[in-house]
């Protein structure tokens, strides 16, 4: 009996299989570190900021160096001291904060802020197609930098996440916006956005069924107020109605039915999508001045044209005129009026965004390795790569797939 358990105990001891073996060490993945520069903002109005200071705290942490202009989170309520505590170097010129390779604004960059750019430095910013001509974007090329629009960024699944989250500001903020100005205090019909029992709801029609047509008619919903909805593009009421969850009133653009709205209306809103640089229906004047007096209008496309003939540009200093004692609200950046919350959901997505560029070595690896990311890229080391800016000032441009294959 002692033999055998010597004998299996000697098979036991020499079996490889049980020996210990040492423990593979965890190995950080190999980032490239990112210099990221956010400038304070010098356009009219323009009060977000692309980075807050949760985000640079996280990004620092990742070995990320972001240096960040004095003042720069101020209209958004963020204070230099929270971002040099979260790890981000205060600096106090414009100059300065250009030494950074990648520099994060919201508006373009102005002619002044151009001649800081240098050669194979990153510009992400806002790109504004209405406001384009051809001598910026010559000025841009003249820098041999690399140039990326965020709002032509697309995610995985196709969608423009900065449109997106800016739209669904831009939608929630505009009922809030109408319920201000049809009170009496500010001279309105001194009406509720909505209704109580025993007396009418509001009437709401909305121009578009896209993003900011949906969460504005949550809003208006919310309130009470009863919606109607007009736009060309079937699948975008279907889904519209859908997303919703109720009963909505939706129509294409009928003039007929349309025009007959808008005089009964309480609230109209302009939210249609332009299409090749051009508002699908413009309302024209003889209907404004045929609708109730105190009634308001909310262009959110006055940036793109407009959707009603009697639309003026305005700010958020003067954002309101009236014209047929119909009051008109044509801001053109509406998110700037909660610069905060804009700012926040910019930077929920600029944030992952650095950190993918890090992962992979750097914005030119990404491109090459995400074709989603292309979209955005309109000027790459110095030669222009957008199809549409290149044929509406008939200017030559390098397909940007063409480039990396040669690179490849």
């Amino acid at each position: 009996m002692t033999d055998k358990f010597a004998v299996a105990l000697e098979k036991l001891a020499n079996n490889p299989a049980l020996y210990p073996k040492e423990s593979m060490l965890a190995i950080e993945e190999r980032r490239r570190s990112l210099f990221i520069g956010i400038p304070k903002e010098s356009s009219f109005q323009e009060n977000r900021i692309g980075l807050t200071p949760d985000a640079v705290k996280q990004l620092s942490d990742q070995g990320h160096r972001i240096w960040v202009e004095t003042g720069a989170g101020s209209p958004s309520k963020y204070s230099d001291h929270e971002y040099s505590e979260a790890g981000a170097k205060i600096v106090y010129s414009t100059q300065e904060v250009y030494e950074a390779n990648i520099i994060l604004k919201i508006a373009p960059p102005t002619y002044d802020e151009i001649e800081y750019l240098r050669p194979a430095q990153t510009l992400i910013s806002a790109l504004q197609f209405g406001n384009l001509t051809a001598d910026y974007i010559n000025a841009l090329l003249a820098k041999k930098i690399n140039a990326i629009s965020f709002e032509l960024i697309r995610d995985k699944s196709e969608a423009k996440p900065v449109v997106r989250a800016m739209s669904e500001i831009a939608g929630s903020t505009v009922m809030l916006v109408a319920a201000e100005y049809l009170s009496s205090s500010n001279d309105g019909k001194g009406v509720i956005l909505g209704g109580i029992t025993g007396v009418p709801p509001s009437k709401v029609v909305i121009l578009g069924a896209g993003t900011v047509a949906e969460h504005a008619a949550r809003a208006a919903f919310g309130l009470g107020a009863e919606v109607k909805v007009f736009d060309n593009h079937i699948y975008k009421l279907r889904r519209l109605k859908q997303n919703v969850g109720t009963q909505l009133f939706t129509s294409t653009l009928d003039k007929t039915v349309l025009y007959n709205e808008i005089k009964q209306a309480d609230v109209v809103i302009g939210a249609l999508v332009a299409e090749e640089g051009r508002i699908t229906c413009m309302v024209e004047e003889s209907i404004i001045a045929q609708m109730n007096p105190g009634s308001v209008i909310i262009d959110v496309c006055i940036d793109q044209g407009g959707c009603f003939e009697t639309s003026e540009l305005t700010s958020h200093s003067r954002p309101i005129y009236r014209k047929y004692d119909v009051i008109h609200y044509c801001v053109p950046n509406i998110p700037s009026r909660v610069p905060r919350t804009a700012s926040q959901a910019l930077s929920n997505i600029f944030t992952p965004i650095f950190t993918e560029f890090s992962k992979y070595g750097g914005i030119n690896e990404v491109l090459f390795t995400y074709e989603h990311y292309r979209s955005g890229v309109y000027i790459y080391k110095g030669s222009l790569t957008n199809g549409h800016i290149a044929k509406r000032f008939g200017m030559r441009y390098k397909e940007l797939g063409l480039m990396i294959a040669v690179r490849n």
